[in-house]
């Protein structure tokens, strides 16, 4: 029994060691590229270097700090504990929080299973309280999450433009008169191959990636090691935050604007929440404690050291800073860093996207999952390929790292601020601490986030405005989608028919029945929906066994494969009229290849354990004897043989059901789904009818279509046409 379990400990470290090697090539490329572009960053404005070396100092005791608070104080130590069930990023946290309490715009069927605690707090309470009280503060957290996570998807352009350029960059070093527009189309040429390479899945990719940045790690470590011993021991003294404090009693006003600069050294950081469904928690902490931050600080303060006896480098030093006979290896290895760094918020979009998809934030879209182990890991097509073209409009735009800098702070500080804030109400309300403590945290982390972003503000005008822009973009076309489906679902429930209505209708319509299975798709989860109403008032007939299908996705990341189908019977036995609930997680993969026969077989399980007389219109109390009357139980003998035969019949009655069912099966099946048009009523107001009939419109023209997403075979298919006046 011990042999069995030290092997099973070997395996788990084994699988977390792989996981935290794969790590690096998926989720800290970014982390680690940036002292390419840091100290060029910081002292690309006014800020400016002079005998002493207090700026210097001030500028790496800054970084050494922000990297320290914020990746691995903040993030690893703390944000990472804040998973759902595995799976991290903005949602996550927001899935928690409706999963706990009232605090999300989503109902409770949507919410999953709650877990009340017995020991909440007074302020939990409150808080609690507060959002369930005021509609208005649910929707302005939903927003908040919306924006978080569309800053998230605009980090995704701004990221690999970024790297990549400035890896690029570095040639001018060596060839000064080299034209601006080659360099600029080598990024092109790599960020194409960068996005080409995506479909494979980052577990192929991680392995591919994972050595290219361990060697970069290696590298620029050792070489800040060399540049510390060879240059200037004395950079070590920036470990003081005196120097920090120091930094702007010197350069005031100038000084906090470099800030836009230095908060570049945390980009990625992000990345290492959003993508945490990809690996696990411990392997993303193995791999950045143990072997990432040490790098990064050796890297900083190499280049620091080389900069204190080479101001005249000051938008060169990275490179300059590479001793000469490695330099072209270290350019190369470099540049293909900067392919790494890329995955990593490639990877966080995909995870985001998909999230928001699976709770009807975002439009339908392809998720393809790339990893039968780890259900984190997926590529969607669509978002794949928009992200390279606004790429590579960013190169071809701003031709510029620094510009793009600016705009690159802004989008990864703001990330991060909407983070701490949810984080406020994960420590309250979900783990329980004292609300003193969630202050201590949104303070302390919250105020050092406010400094930067209102340096990058500042910037606004110098390419600040293209995180802003695009991820406004995002936020209203999400807001849009999610306010269309709302409503459309909304009218579908007020123009449902109640089971007795509909079937009063079939003997006016001479309804017909006819041989097989009809599957009827839509968001009603009780009575009729509109849409198949208004196909049987047009064609009196259906299939001769009926089943309403309703796909619900639940705010927890996986829902268990028993628990995956929940199946009623809908009005009298005898007219086969079923109702199946299709429940997933945002993490499930959704196989529909499957789903027909999963269905139709978890159907005939249903017939044959779930009593005849039961049904969705009325379900009979069970007596403790099984229904059967007590003055029968009395009878001894002559009892037991009554209860024979009513078994014996009931059996008869379940094994017909079932053979009704095969017979209907074999005669084929037939998926009805409704292709609606939502239009908003004449009377509704300006605002309104751009969003419904021009933006929501063309979204649900363009996206894919529900029966393509639920996998329906052509063939089989049946399109009901409706106008949804909204």
């Amino acid at each position: 029994m011990d042999i069995s379990n030290h092997q099973s400990r070997l395996e788990l470290y084994r699988k977390t060691l792989c996981l935290a090697y794969q790590s690096l090539g998926v989720v800290y490329g970014d982390l680690s590229t940036s002292p390419i572009y840091v100290y060029k960053s910081t002292f690309s404005g006014s800020l400016q270097l002079y005998e002493d070396d207090l700026e210097i100092l001030g500028v790496l005791s800054l970084i050494l700090w922000t990297l320290t608070l914020i990746p691995l104080f903040k993030y690893i130590v703390f944000v990472l504990s804040a998973d759902d069930n595995g799976e991290g990023g903005t949602f996550a946290l927001y899935s928690l929080l409706c999963r706990s309490s009232k605090i999300g715009l989503f109902n409770s069927s949507q919410a999953g299973h709650v877990h009340p605690s017995n020991k909440e707090s007074k302020s939990s309470m409150a808080i609690k309280e507060f959002f369930e009280k005021h509609y208005y503060s649910r929707v302005t957290l939903l927003l908040v999450v919306l924006l978080g996570t569309s800053m998230v998807i605009g980090d995704g352009i701004l990221t690999p433009t970024m790297s990549v350029l400035s890896a690029v960059s570095g040639l001018k070093v060596k060839i000064p008169h080299l034209n601006e527009y080659l360099t600029v189309g080598m990024a092109c040429v790599i960020l194409v191959v960068i996005f080409s390479l995506q479909h494979y899945g980052t577990s192929k990719v991680g392995f591919l990636f994972a050595p290219i940045l361990v060697a970069w790690l290696l590298c620029v470590g050792g070489v800040g090691l060399y540049n510390i011993v060879h240059w200037n021991p004395g950079v070590l003294r920036a470990v003081s935050p005196y120097y920090a404090y120091q930094f702007f009693n010197i350069t005031g006003k100038v000084g906090w604007s470099s800030l836009g600069g230095v908060v570049l050294c945390i980009t990625g950081a992000e990345a290492m929440f959003a993508d945490l469904g990809h690996f696990s928690q411990f392997s993303l902490r193995i791999a950045f404690a143990g072997f990432v931050y040490p790098c990064l600080v050796l890297a900083y303060m190499g280049e620091a050291a080389y900069l204190s006896k080479h101001r005249e480098n000051l938008q060169s030093s990275f490179y300059m800073a590479i001793p000469e006979p490695i330099f072209w290896p270290f350019f190369v290895i470099a540049t293909l860093a900067t392919v790494v760094a890329s995955q990593a918020i490639i990877s966080a979009t995909f995870s985001i996207i998909s999230q928001c998809r699976a709770l009807k934030c975002f439009p339908r879209v392809r998720i393809v999952h790339t990893s039968d182990d780890i259900y984190g890991r997926i590529y969607i097509p669509e978002a794949n390929w928009i992200l390279m073209l606004l790429c590579l409009a960013v190169v071809l735009g701003f031709r510029d790292t620094d510009k793009i800098g600016h705009a690159y702070g802004l989008a990864v500080i703001s990330v991060m601020f909407v983070t701490t804030c949810l984080m406020f109400l994960i420590i309250v309300t979900v783990w329980q601490k004292h609300v003193f403590a969630a202050l201590i945290f949104v303070v302390f982390f919250g105020s050092i986030e406010l400094l930067y972003m209102s340096a990058c503000l500042g910037k606004i005008h110098q390419g600040g405005w293209v995180p802003l822009v695009s991820s406004l973009v995002v936020l209203c076309l999400m807001i849009v989608w999610k306010y269309g489906t709302i409503k459309k679902q909304a009218f579908e429930n007020q123009n449902k028919l109640s089971l007795d209505k509909f079937l009063s209708l079939g003997p006016s319509l001479g309804v017909l029945r006819v041989p097989g299975v009809g599957l009827i798709y839509s968001n009603v989860t009780s009575g009729v929906p509109p849409m198949f109403s208004h196909f049987v008032a047009n064609f009196p007939a259906f299939h001769q066994v009926l089943v309403f299908v309703t796909i619900e996705t639940l705010l927890i990341p996986k829902v268990p494969a028993n628990e995956r189908l929940v199946i009623g019977r809908v009005g009298p036995p005898e007219l086969y009229i079923l109702r199946c609930t299709v429940r997933y997680g945002y993490k499930d993969v959704r196989d529909s290849y499957d789903f027909e026969s999963q269905l139709l077989d978890e159907v005939a399980e249903f017939m044959k354990h779930i009593p005849h007389h039961e049904s969705e219109a009325l379900t009979p109390s069970r007596s403790p004897n099984n229904g059967m009357n007590s003055d029968v139980v009395s009878e001894g003998n002559a009892a037991v043989s009554v209860g024979r035969r009513r078994v014996r019949f009931k059996e008869a009655e379940t094994n017909m059901e079932v053979e009704k069912l095969m017979e209907a099966r074999q005669a084929g099946v037939a998926y009805m789904i409704g292709n609606t048009c939502v239009v908003a009523r004449d009377e509704s107001s300006f605002l309104k009818k751009v969003a419904i009939n021009i933006i929501y419109r063309f979204l649900r023209q363009n996206c894919r279509k529900p029966a393509v997403s639920l996998g329906i075979p052509h063939t089989s298919l049946i399109e009901v046409g409706m106008v949804y006046h909204i």
